[in-house]
C-alpha cells in the first residue's frame, strides 16, 4: 500500500513521501474493471470457453498498482505467472488443463528430516501438494482439468500454492541450511538506512514494554489481562509498522496463537508465553532481521475481508476496558487498549479501505518520530511537548474523506469529537469517531 502518496494526492499538493509500506497486502481493494472480469471468467466457464475463462480470470487476478500477474497466449495456450511475496508461481493452461507450480527450496542434498515436515505438510493442503522436481527443486504443485477449474475453484487452489509458497521458503531456509533460495529476482531491496530504523524501533518497543511489565507497577498475577494488552498491541504494532517477512512474521502469528488458542493455560501462563518469544525476537542477530527485510509482490491476501460493522464490533467489546487502567494512573495500558483494537483489526482482517486509512493514520500520529525517521514529513504529534498538530490531523482526515469519497459517499468522521489533552484521550475519541462514522459503501 502506498500509503500518503495515495492518501493525500487527491487534492493539495503535498511533498513527496516515501514508498515504504505498511501491514498485510489484500486483495479486497479491487478495481471495477476486475469484478467486471470476474464475472466474465464465470459466465466463459459455464459456456466452456475454457481459454477465454482463464483469460477473465487473470485480469481478476492482476493489481495493476502490483503488476502482480502477467499471462500472454501462445499457440498451444495460455502461460502465465504471478508473484506471492517472496515466491514467483508459474504455469500453462489450454483446454484440456491448467497446471502451476511454485520452486520453493533447491536442495543440494536430500535430507529426510524436511522431506518428512513436507509430506505431513501435505495432509493440510486442500488442492496442491508438496513434491520434489527432477532437479531437486522443493516444489508446490496444482493441477486441474479445465471441465473442472471453475473460477471458484482455481481461486482458492492458486491462492493456496502461493501463499504456502511464500511461507514455507523462508522457514526451511532458515531451519536447514542444506536448502538454497530460488526464483527470488523479483525481489527488490530495501535500503539499509530503513532496516536501520526498523530494526531499532522494534529494540526499542520491546524493551520498553518488557521493562514496564518488569517493574512490577501492574501486578501480572492479579491483572492478567492489562498486561496481555500491553504485549498483544507491541505484537500487532511491529506486524503492521515494520512489515516483517519470514522467521519474524511466523513468531508473531505464533504469538497471536498462543494467545488466542482453547487450550487449559491461563491468561497469566499464556503471557509469559508471549514474553519469552518476544525474547527470542529481541536476541535475534541483527544481521538474520537485515536478511529477512525485502520488498516483494503479492496476488493474494491472507486475511479475510469484513465490513464496517465487525471493527466496531471490536471498538465496542474493548474500548470500556481502558477506562479503569486510566483511572488508576496505569496510562501504558490505558493506551495500549486503543492500540491492541487498531492492530488487531489490522492483522486479522481486510477491513474497508476508509478504515485502513484511517488506522493507519491513527499510528503515524502516535509513532510520529518513528515516521519522520522513514522520511515522512507531517509532523502530528510533538512527544517532548505534548503537543498535536491538530490542523494537520484534520487536514489529513479530510484527504481520508476525499480519496475513498467515490466509494464511501456518506463517509463522515466527526473531527470535531477528538481530544487533544493526551494521548489516552486522543487515541479514545479517534476510535470512537471511527466507530461512529457512516462507512456504508455507496457503489454498486
Amino acid at each position: 500500500m502506498r500509503l500518503l502518496e495515495r492518501i493525500f494526492g487527491s487534492t493539495t499538493p503535498t511533498p513527496p513521501q516515501p514508498d515504504i509500506r505498511f501491514g498485510r497486502y489484500s486483495d479486497s481493494y479491487k478495481a471495477l474493471d476486475n469484478y467486471a472480469a470476474w464475472d466474465e471468467a464465470l459466465e466463459q466457464f459455464e459456456n466452456q470457453s475454457w481459454r477465454a475463462s482463464y483469460l477473465a480470470f487473470f485480469r481478476y487476478l492482476r493489481d495493476e498498482k502490483e503488476d502482480n500477474v502477467k499471462y500472454w497466449e501462445t499457440e498451444d495456450g495460455i502461460r502465465f505467472e504471478f508473484y506471492q511475496g517472496s515466491k514467483k508461481i508459474t504455469g500453462f493452461a489450454d483446454d484440456n488443463k491448467l497446471r502451476a507450480e511454485a520452486k520453493i527450496a533447491l536442495s543440494s542434498e536430500l535430507n529426510i528430516n524436511f522431506m518428512r515436515q513436507l509430506i505431513e505438510r501435505n495432509f493440510d493442503l486442500n488442492y496442491s501438494r508438496f513434491a520434489l522436481d527432477d532437479a531437486n527443486h522443493l516444489t508446490i504443485v496444482f493441477d486441474t482439468y479445465s471441465l473442472d477449474g471453475s473460477p471458484y475453484k482455481l481461486y482458492y487452489a492458486l491462492k493456496e500454492v502461493a501463499t504456502n509458497a511464500d511461507k514455507q521458503d523462508d522457514l526451511l531456509l532458515e531451519e536447514f541450511k542444506v536448502l538454497e533460495a530460488v526464483d527470488i529476482s523479483h525481489l527488490q531491496a530495501i535500503p539499509d538506512a530503513e532496516k536501520e530504523v526498523k530494526y531499532n524501533f522494534m529494540q526499542t518497543r520491546i524493551q520498553q514494554v518488557l521493562s514496564d511489565i518488569e517493574s512490577g507497577h501492574l501486578n501480572p498475577e492479579k491483572y492478567p489481562g492489562g498486561i496481555a494488552y500491553l504485549l498483544l498491541d507491541l505484537t500487532y504494532r511491529i506486524d503492521y509498522l515494520i512489515k516483517p517477512e519470514g522467521y519474524t512474521m511466523e513468531l508473531l502469528e505464533r504469538i497471536h496463537r498462543l494467545y488466542f488458542a482453547k487450550d487449559d493455560k491461563t491468561n497469566a501462563q499464556k503471557n509469559q508465553q508471549l514474553i519469552r518469544e518476544l525474547r527470542r525476537l529481541q536476541e535475534r542477530p541483527r544481521d538474520d532481521f537485515f536478511r529477512e527485510m525485502y520488498r516483494g509482490t503479492a496476488t493474494f491476501g491472507i486475511t479475510p475481508p469484513v465490513n464496517h460493522d465487525r471493527i466496531v464490533g471490536v471498538i465496542d467489546g474493548e474500548l470500556l476496558n481502558m477506562g479503569w487502567y486510566q483511572d488508576n494512573g496505569y496510562e501504558s495500558v490505558a493506551l495500549a487498549i486503543p492500540s491492541y483494537i487498531a492492530g488487531f483489526c489490522l492483522f486479522n482482517y481486510a477491513i474497508p479501505r476508509p478504515d485502513r486509512d484511517l488506522l493507519h493514520l491513527y499510528f503515524q500520529i502516535l509513532e510520529n518520530e518513528y515516521f519522520q525517521q522513514l522520511g515522512f514529513q507531517e509532523d502530528f504529534y510533538d512527544a517532548r511537548r505534548k503537543l498535536f498538530n491538530r490542523r494537520a490531523i484534520r487536514r489529513a482526515i479530510e484527504h481520508i474523506v476525499a480519496a475513498n469519497r467515490s466509494r464511501y459517499g456518506k463517509l463522515n468522521p466527526a473531527t470535531a469529537t477528538l481530544r487533544y489533552n493526551s494521548l489516552p484521550d486522543f487515541a479514545r475519541s479517534f476510535l470512537m469517531m471511527i466507530r461512529n462514522m457512516d462507512a456504508t459503501k455507496t457503489e454498486g
